[in-house]
């Protein structure tokens, strides 16, 4: 096993921790630990929401999860000679849930959940069919998830990081600011908001205190979006066997990571949308000195995927245009058009007994894939979201015998009062 660089005790809560991390971006944020270029090391990941989301048939927990507290992440990993313009090398050699911890109170002891957010808390992709909070708690059974919430399935999940970045620098950290604060100002009361300002209260920054800590607390970006640094990109096939190239723009790079997740469909749709947990990561991380003027990457991250995601190769693929429910047309617009391929599957997933509820949180765990599959065609763009048939216990493909009727079991608990 690699070094453990960054440890973390699942009985204690993220500030109470031999090591503090973080959870918002500024370039102020002292780094935690440093590593040489091409070091190798491990460091423990503690769920975006420091356990707020309990093992359990409620979704309270959901309906009022902590969004000031998200995202709890491991660093910053300071790497000795980075500066800015540099290429910051991150190689995902392992990740996985709590080793040597099936069972216990947090999500990565053996479980791990998802949840429909509320339009009042966050909301998701398909916000306005699913306004309400919803919970799905998933079991591991090695690298296979179940779920008694939404039964008949079982399915291989592509382990990953949901946010990987490196720090901002200060004239980066106020452009974003300054283009998120003037969308906030366009509709400054809409639900869910159109992005989320800087928020001092429950700011982890580290070993920061005093008039430093406020400073940083009242400037530093949220971790929601993913952006030039990478972020909260919640790329499936980000890995065990993936290179990430990162920029550089800070010295020493100020790595940080977390957000794990035992599986994901494309598009993490339900906004809480993979299987969150607690976890392990073990990483290799070294430099391309100058390597963004070199390869042209200045506000993008740049990766290979990982080559052991599950071997599905049989799919049911659905489709969408850019056409709303109620009939509107819109031009070529993408996301609306897998928006109504995936409540396409979602539909169709009911007539075997599921729920809208349980089909939705279903499509955010598994591995889905997600495509454009046109975007040239006006006025229609076409999106298509393929469900590995073999996730199923019984045949969900279309046949002259019509659909099997399943057990939906105790069903997707609804917070209430949503």
């Amino acid at each position: 096993m690699p070094e453990l660089l960054f440890p973390l005790d699942s009985s204690k809560p993220f500030t109470d921790q031999q090591i503090i991390g973080h959870n918002r971006y500024h370039p102020d944020i002292p780094p935690a630990v440093q590593v040489s270029p091409g070091s190798t090391f491990r460091m423990h990941c503690r769920e975006w929401f420091d356990g707020a989301i309990k093992n359990d048939d409620s979704a309270e927990d959901v309906r009022d999860a902590p969004m000031s507290k998200v995202h709890a992440l491991s660093g910053p990993v300071r790497v000795e000679g980075a500066e800015p313009g540099d290429l910051l090398i991150v190689d995902v050699l392992d990740v996985g849930p709590l080793p040597q911890e099936d069972s216990g109170p947090l999500a990565g002891q053996g479980w791990g959940y998802t949840g429909i957010f509320a339009k009042s808390n966050g909301g998701s992709f398909l916000v306005d069919r699913f306004p309400d909070a919803y919970k799905a708690v998933w079991d591991f059974h090695g690298e296979i998830a179940t779920s008694r919430h939404v039964p008949g399935v079982s399915f291989t999940g592509i382990t990953h990081p949901g946010l990987m970045a490196t720090a901002p620098s200060a004239e980066l950290l106020a452009r974003w600011n300054s283009r998120e604060g003037g969308l906030i100002a366009t509709d400054p009361d809409r639900l869910p908001p159109l992005a989320l300002p800087p928020e001092p209260q429950d700011a982890v920054l580290g070993s920061l205190s005093g008039a430093e800590f406020d400073r940083v607390a009242a400037e530093g970006a949220r971790t929601a979006p993913p952006r030039e640094n990478g972020g909260n990109q919640d790329i499936k096939n980000l890995t065990r066997g993936t290179r990430v190239f990162y920029p550089v723009f800070v010295s020493g790079a100020n790595f940080s990571v977390g957000d794990l997740h035992f599986s994901q469909g494309d598009g993490e749709i339900t906004f809480c949308g993979g299987v969150e947990m607690s976890g392990f990561i073990d990483l290799h991380l070294d430099l391309i000195k100058g390597g963004m003027e070199t390869y042209g990457v200045s506000g993008n991250a740049v990766f290979l995927p990982g080559k052991t995601p599950p071997q599905y190769s049989e799919w049911l693929a659905f489709s969408g245009i850019s056409v709303t429910e109620d009939g509107e047309q819109h031009y070529l617009d993408s996301q609306l058009a897998y928006q109504r391929a995936c409540l396409n599957a979602i539909d169709y997933l009911t007539k075997f007994g599921y729920s809208p509820e349980q089909a939705y949180l279903l499509l955010g765990a598994a591995p889905i894939e997600g495509r454009f599959s046109s975007v040239v065609d006006i006025p229609n763009a076409c999106a298509t979201v393929y469900l590995p048939t073999a996730i199923f216990d019984f045949d969900v493909r279309p046949s002259k015998s019509g659909p099997v009727r399943i057990d939906p079991g105790i069903g997707a608990p609804r917070a209430a009062g949503t």
